[in-house]
């Protein structure tokens, strides 16, 4: 049923209302097409016409695919290419009802964000970084160090300056082992720096002094001397990790993901954890609780002899 010319009416005027009015892409009208096509064959097959369609025909519908193995993203879409043709039907005074409105998807469940282990983090942040250039594999070790240390988002950490001042995002305070940074919705909080990060640094700034523009106030600049951006400290980090020998791909916020995971693991201290985080709520927070579980199940499945189970 994907040619529009075998669609029951009103489906094929509504498709070319997509496509000569709306100026929908061809990809995308093919979506509308298929999830139109599926409400065309399910009113059929119950034998309801689609100008008697009912909200808990629509539930009903939605309920199957969803027990079929359809995912909720792809459910939502359907709905949304349904509840269109009804609203635009309304639009043409052919009908009061709109069955779809009220009817949504299933939640998709939220993925777990992915963290490494502690070895994998501590192999990743004691690699010596690119090989021929101290500079640069100093700079590299810092920002590792950095994410992993004091778990800061990417954003915060290439804002961060060389030195305190009026009009700086953020910087080190190195007395006080403090990153002070600029978050999401321009919030400030600090940050303790371990003793490891802050050996870092305290390596890297003499050569980020010798590599930086004159008037260049970023803490981590390029090989050009202008401060890095996040794409930059991206593509570092992927190839540290292939050259570190890990079997996943790195990104910055992952690093993060392990900073928090692994001081939970450590502390079980959640609101510590969203203050260092800098979650304005804990909810945000839980989500590492999940990931402490599945670490200790993956400890019970490999050491308790009960844990083996058909």
């Amino acid at each position: 049923m994907n040619d529009a010319t075998a669609l029951p009416e009103p489906l094929p005027r509504y498709l070319r209302h997509l496509e000569v009015e709306r100026r929908l892409a061809v990809r995308t009208l093919q979506t509308y097409r298929d999830a139109l096509a599926r409400l065309a064959d399910a009113a059929a097959v119950h034998g309801v016409g689609l100008d008697a369609v009912l909200p808990h025909h629509v539930r009903r519908w939605i309920a199957q695919a969803h027990r079929e193995g359809l995912a909720p993203r792809s459910l939502a879409l359907r709905l949304a290419a349904w509840r269109g043709l009804y609203r635009w039907w309304g639009e043409q005074g052919e009908l009061k009802l709109n069955p779809v409105d009220g009817v949504r998807a299933p939640k998709a469940a939220k993925p777990l964000p992915k963290a490494l282990s502690v070895d994998h983090a501590v192999a990743l942040a004691e690699h010596h970084g690119e090989r021929g250039d101290a500079r640069l594999a100093s700079r590299d070790h810092a920002i590792v160090e950095l994410l992993y240390g004091a778990g800061l988002r990417v954003g915060e950490l290439i804002g961060l300056d060389a030195r305190a001042g009026r009009d700086a995002a953020g910087w080190i305070d190195g007395a006080e082992a403090t990153a002070h940074v600029l978050g999401k919705g321009s919030k400030r909080r600090s940050v303790p720096v371990g003793r490891a990060a802050m050996q870092a640094i305290g390596a890297w700034l003499p050569h980020r002094d010798e590599l930086a523009r004159g008037g260049e106030p970023a803490l981590f600049v390029s090989r050009r001397g202008t401060r890095l951006t996040a794409s930059q400290v991206r593509a570092r980090l992927k190839a540290m990790a292939l050259a570190a020998g890990l079997p996943t791909h790195v990104h910055p916020h992952m690093l993060r993901h392990s900073f928090a995971s692994h001081l939970l693991q450590s502390s079980g201290d959640l609101r510590a954890v969203q203050e260092l985080l800098g979650h304005a709520s804990i909810a945000t927070t839980q989500i590492y609780t999940k990931l402490d579980f599945q670490h200790l199940a993956k400890v019970y499945d490999a050491a308790h002899p009960r844990a083996k189970r058909k």
